[in-house]
């Protein structure tokens, strides 16, 4: 995938989503509308540039765009874009972004400056709001269309469990002990158990896999990169992760899953209908995203509850 300078002899499309992993796959379904909308149009994804191995991963998409943030206006040419998506948001820095493209066509939500817009809706399912938006704008979408390609490179272990332990935020850190509890039941079921997470999850996962027994080789996080990741997940028997971008992964690929929700609801970032189970309790969720501390619908999933989903929905 080429990174994006200059529109070329195509029309340029260009879809604004400057956010994180999960964040990228729920748009998938509206970037899967707009490429079959728009089959003459360079589409070009302005996201930031770590992303670029899983952007690579999305059909249809031709160029990437590195944009960590919305600090600053996109380093292009007014009038150079055809056709300008906000799969960002609806806040004034991603509209300002959009305005300065001064594209011929506009696919955003409503504002004041955008009266033709798609309402903005609180509270909904992110995949349904990103296909809602393209879709209210003539560019059909389904928001259960969230498959990308598999990386062509060999997953380390072929029908690996692999179990997450990344969390972003202190509030999705679900306890190691449980983890490793997990991990332990996973090899006694006779799965070979991978253990990944970013860089910043080293620490997490070495003490989860010296809890459990498992050997330090099966410890991946901060090891691989995102395609890694992706290969493994998509040849994975069963994910068990946090609600992270890994779960995202899992549904891109139809890998069997189970997600455990913390502070934010799965009736907002739960997987689409298929082999995944989500535990949570929504009675005891603060919904502090921010929060240091797990949040209390995260810690009410005991690792018994994930053993008995995760075994039930692993791939033999």
């Amino acid at each position: 995938m080429r990174l994006f300078s200059a529109a070329g002899s195509r029309p340029v499309l260009l879809a604004l989503r400057a956010l994180k992993l999960g964040d990228l796959l729920v748009a998938v379904p509206a970037l899967h509308g707009l490429r079959r909308a728009f089959p003459d149009h360079e589409l070009v994804l302005a996201v930031p540039g770590w992303l670029q191995p899983i952007a690579e991963l999305v059909p249809g998409v031709d160029a990437l765009l590195p944009t960590p943030g919305l600090d600053d206006l996109l380093p292009l040419p007014a009038g150079s874009v055809d056709v300008a998506v906000n799969l960002h948001g609806n806040g004034p820095e991603s509209r300002a972004i959009i305005d300065a493209l001064q594209p011929r066509r506009r696919i955003v939500h409503l504002s004041e400056t955008d009266p033709d817009g798609v309402p903005w809706l609180d509270g909904i399912l992110e995949r349904w709001r990103w296909a809602r938006l393209v879709s209210g704008h003539g560019v059909p979408a389904d928001a259960d269309e969230v498959s990308i390609a598999v990386p062509e490179r060999a997953p380390l272990v072929d029908g690996a469990a692999v179990v997450h332990v990344g969390a972003f935020y202190g509030s999705r850190a679900w306890p190691v002990e449980r983890f490793a509890e997990v991990v332990r039941a996973l090899r006694e079921d006779g799965a070979v158990v991978v253990i990944t997470g970013g860089p910043a999850d080293r620490e997490r996962a070495d003490a989860v896999a010296r809890l459990a027994g498992l050997d330090e080789s099966m410890v991946r996080a901060g090891r691989d990169d995102l395609t890694d990741l992706a290969a493994l997940i998509a040849h994975a028997s069963v994910l068990v992760s946090v609600d992270t971008g890994a779960a995202h992964l899992a549904s891109a690929y139809g890998t069997p899953s189970t997600i455990v929700f913390g502070p934010a609801p799965p009736e907002e970032w739960g997987p689409p209908a298929g082999p995944h189970i989500v535990l949570t309790d929504a009675r005891l969720r603060k919904g502090d995203t921010f929060s240091s501390e797990p949040d209390p619908a995260l810690l009410a999933v005991t690792a018994d509850q994930v053993i008995e989903a995760a075994l039930s929905v692993r791939r033999r």
